[in-house]
C-alpha cells in the first residue's frame, strides 16, 4: 500500500532547522517505537509535508526540506500582543511560576479558541505574548522512514483522527 489521502500513516523522523552555517540542527526525534501517526489529508500538518510523503510505502525512507512559506509561514507582527498582567492571575494569586520569558502558555481567545502563546517580555503591568506558530519562518528539514500504512476507517475519517494503535481510544 502507498501513502495516499485517507491512509493512516506511521512514520519515524528527525526534524532539523538550518543553523547559522546552513548545517542541520536536529530539534526533534520521533523514533520507530513511538511513531507519529496521522490520517493523510486530515492531519492539520502543512500540505507540503504530506505531499512529500505521497506514494511512499512501508519501509521507504524520506529526506526533504520545506521552505518556511510552505510550512508555517512568516512571523505575523499582529500576533505579538501586549496583555494585561492581571489576566494571568488565578483567584487573585500572581502566576509568577508560569510567567517566564520563553515559556509557552495555553490560552483561549474570547471565542473559546485554544492557542499557545510564548512569553516575550514581562513588564510591571503587561506581558508581551507571541502567538505565532513556534515554527514560523523556519525552513524544516525532515529525514525519516515510513513504518506502516493502512486505510483509515469510515469512523476515523468522520472524526478526523486515528483510532486504536497510535491514536485515540474511545
Amino acid at each position: 500500500m502507498q501513502i495516499a489521502p485517507n491512509s493512516v500513516v506511521f512514520i519515524s523522523y528527525e526534524l532539523a532547522f538550518p543553523d547559522e552555517n546552513g548545517q542541520p540542527d536536529v530539534v526533534e526525534i520521533v523514533d520507530e517505537n513511538e511513531p507519529m501517526v496521522f490520517i493523510h489529508g486530515l492531519s492539520g500538518l502543512p500540505e507540503s509535508f504530506e505531499a512529500n510523503l505521497v506514494g511512499l510505502k512501508a519501509g521507504d525512507t524520506f529526506n526533504f526540506n520545506i521552505a518556511a512559506e510552505d510550512a508555517y509561514g512568516n512571523i505575523d507582527p499582529n500576533a505579538i500582543i501586549s496583555l494585561p498582567k492581571s489576566i494571568f492571575e488565578v483567584d487573585g494569586q500572581k502566576a509568577d511560576d508560569i510567567l517566564k520569558v520563553g515559556n509557552y502558555i495555553p490560552m483561549t481567545d474570547d471565542q473559546g479558541n485554544r492557542m499557545q502563546g510564548m512569553v516575550v517580555s514581562i513588564g510591571d503591568d503587561h506581558v508581551m505574548m507571541d502567538f505565532n506558530h513556534p515554527l514560523a519562518e523556519k525552513e524544516l528539514i525532515f529525514t525519516g522512514k515510513v513504518i506502516k500504512i493502512r486505510e483509515a476507517t469510515a469512523d476515523e475519517i468522520a472524526h478526523g483522527h486515528v483510532h486504536g494503535e497510535g491514536g485515540v481510544h474511545h
